[in-house]
């Protein structure tokens, strides 16, 4: 494939904006970049895309989402609204999980994959739950994702919440899972070891998990999100969260700490002699109002923090902009979280992040060598648009309905806003036939 007539936005070490330029898929790789003119006559009888002048940048990474929390949208939770994150927990997602069957998983999985295409987020980390459906439901996520054609490592959330068979049959899940994805080698799938969060993993759990990851992998886990992960883990352990999860071997390098609002000073250096990574999900800790990460802190520490969206919608410029914004308003100071700060986490972060699961080739940059996992974005700028201002212009201009063309490993996804991998209108209704009885299921255990 030759894309030719292209602006190039090519993040990496070395942001570069080229106009007039084209590059060459060989395989699931960009094997060749130059002008238009250089490549025309190197490659002629290759199969030519005209980006017709649009900017083609990388994929967006979404570092922390879940599919499988798909069917809450427009949701009503019976009774009182919940007052805090707890009863959030307890009112909706705990009994949205346990609601969901096989069919439901699918569907979930396959409408946030729609939006993914459709959005330009072209790898994602997801962390699913389904207590009443537990066994191979991680190969039904999988098969989703390779039906779609995005990339995607996927966990499944072990919790004692449900009794000690269901969190034996996650654990089991995760470890069949990730044996499967390193014994098959499959370029756009991956696994790791999903837990819940701390506040409903037992001591004896934690240790169990510890024992049973196997080589090779690390941990996704929810850490710190609320108040009350810090209060459950004081009175379990008399520690708190991260040092109770380092204690059991939770962290290190190939872990990822979701959110980590509620930390200390000690836990944050605890984070970062471990190397472990931490997400920023800004949509969905101020939806469920259980405070703001300390970002610019981990990374001033030296904690790698990357950018999820928490399963809201896969249109990661908005939570590029929700994070720009909600920490200047939380800390009543328009200097706090400056554009480059967003751009390190959602680019030069969420990239390393992704090379773990995905290490044969560099993510989120146009560079020979590199993953051809690319978007087209049709974005006319009236004010100069340069390297030194790219974050602002996406942060003030972009946005997701300009993505026109989405292409993942060297495979057209959507084309000219056509999605070709994904029929999106018979996945809706399916959705809609499948999710009218997971909420009646879930009203039955409300």
């Amino acid at each position: 494939m030759l894309i030719h007539n292209a602006n190039l936005i090519t993040w990496g070490a070395e942001n570069r904006i080229l106009h007039g330029y084209s590059i060459y898929i060989k395989g699931d790789k960009i094997a060749d970049i130059a002008p238009d003119p250089e490549l025309a006559k190197r490659y002629p009888n290759a199969t030519r895309v005209d980006a017709r002048g649009q900017f083609v940048m990388p994929g967006n990474i979404c570092g922390h989402t879940h599919f499988y929390g798909a069917f809450s949208r427009g949701m009503g939770i019976p009774g009182e609204a919940p007052k805090d994150f707890p009863q959030i927990l307890d009112k909706l997602w705990w009994n949205l999980d346990k609601a969901l069957n096989e069919d439901d998983v699918r569907s979930s999985a396959l409408v946030c994959l729609v939006d993914a295409i459709k959005h330009g987020t072209t790898t994602l980390i997801d962390h699913h739950a389904s207590p009443s459906f537990i066994d191979g439901s991680l190969d039904v996520v999988a098969d989703a994702v390779d039906k779609a054609g995005v990339r995607a490592s996927l966990c499944y959330e072990v919790s004692d919440r449900d009794g000690e068979e269901v969190m034996r049959a996650g654990v089991r899940e995760n470890v069949r899972f990730f044996e499967r994805t390193q014994a098959e080698g499959h370029a756009r799938l991956a696994g790791s070891f999903g837990l819940h969060a701390s506040l409903t993993l037992s001591e004896s759990t934690l240790e169990f998990c510890r024992e049973s990851l196997p080589s090779g992998s690390g941990f996704h886990i929810h850490a710190a999100e609320g108040l009350a992960d810090q209060d459950d883990s004081l009175a379990k352990s008399g520690l708190r969260v991260i040092d109770r999860l380092e204690k059991h071997g939770i962290l290190g390098p190939k872990s990822i700490a979701a959110h980590a609002i509620h930390v200390d000073a000690r836990e944050i250096q605890i984070l970062a002699d471990t190397g472990t990574w931490v997400t920023h999900q800004p949509r969905s800790n101020m939806n469920n109002a259980v405070g703001v990460s300390p970002v610019e802190s981990l990374l001033r520490a030296g904690v790698k923090v990357g950018l999820g969206n928490d399963g809201f919608s896969n249109t990661m410029w908005d939570e590029w902009k929700a994070a720009y914004l909600l920490h200047k308003s939380a800390n009543g100071d328009p200097r706090r979280m400056g554009g480059y700060t967003v751009k390190e986490l959602a680019i030069e972060n969420n990239a390393a992040l992704a090379k773990i699961f995905f290490p044969d080739a560099p993510l989120a940059e146009l560079s020979v060598g590199a993953f051809a996992d690319l978007i087209f974005v049709d974005y006319h700028p009236f004010t100069d648009l340069n390297t030194g201002n790219l974050p602002w212009h996406i942060l003030f201009g972009f946005n997701e309905s300009m993505i026109t063309t989405t292409i993942v490993g060297g495979e057209m996804l959507m084309k000219d806003r056509e999605l070709l991998t994904l029929d999106e209108e018979e996945i809706a209704a399916k959705a809609r036939e499948a999710s009218a009885q997971t909420w009646k299921r879930y009203e039955d255990l409300a």
